[in-house]
């Protein structure tokens, strides 16, 4: 299912075709580092983290983390999305590209898109977003579309510290929608 399109990126629902891809993005170092090891080593492995996650947020929640594809070749590059924890108020704004389509602006791009869906379409006021202190890459990029850091947290009692941004949606954050 289609979510939105942008100039370069379509976002559309995760499914379980898509498992192989999801295998290759959830073992790569940087999300390894930054993210946390799911425990997903072949693609039953993704099928059941898919069914799991953004699967079951989006019968629970009517969003969750979207697929993003390049529009013309439909090559999978990344996800972007909502995730609503039982740990936080707020959606939070989740993302993450392959290696390769880094540094070319996507990020930005379906992050806009997804933050302008957020607003237009759920109704919300509010996102924020949880990132290691040491991820400089994606605060460089919430601090581009707004963010600003609000606080440390940790998630659960053996946590990592986490910093926590917010950021109010809007017509500031619609840049790169069509």
């Amino acid at each position: 299912m289609k979510i939105l399109d942008t100039e370069r990126l379509s976002l559309r629902r995760l499914a379980a075709d898509d498992a192989t891809f999801i295998r290759r993005l959830v073992n790569d170092p940087s999300w390894l580092r930054f993210i946390g090891d799911r425990g997903v080593r072949n693609d039953d492995d993704a099928r059941r983290y898919l069914d799991n996650g953004p699967i079951a947020m989006y019968a629970a929640m009517g969003f969750g983390l979207y697929l993003v594809e390049t529009r013309d070749g439909r090559a999978p590059i990344g996800i972007c999305g909502f995730v609503k924890r039982e740990t936080l108020a707020d959606v939070d704004l989740g993302f993450a590209f392959l290696p390769e389509f880094r540094g070319r602006s996507y990020a930005f791009e379906a992050a806009s898109a997804t933050m302008a869906f957020g607003a237009d379409a759920l109704g919300l006021k509010r996102v924020v977003a949880i990132t290691a202190p040491d991820n400089r890459p994606s605060i460089r990029l919430l601090e581009r579309l707004g963010f600003r850091l609000e606080r440390r947290l940790r998630l659960g009692d053996d946590a990592d510290l986490l910093c926590l941004y917010a950021a109010a949606t809007g017509p500031a954050t619609t840049a790169g929608t069509s």
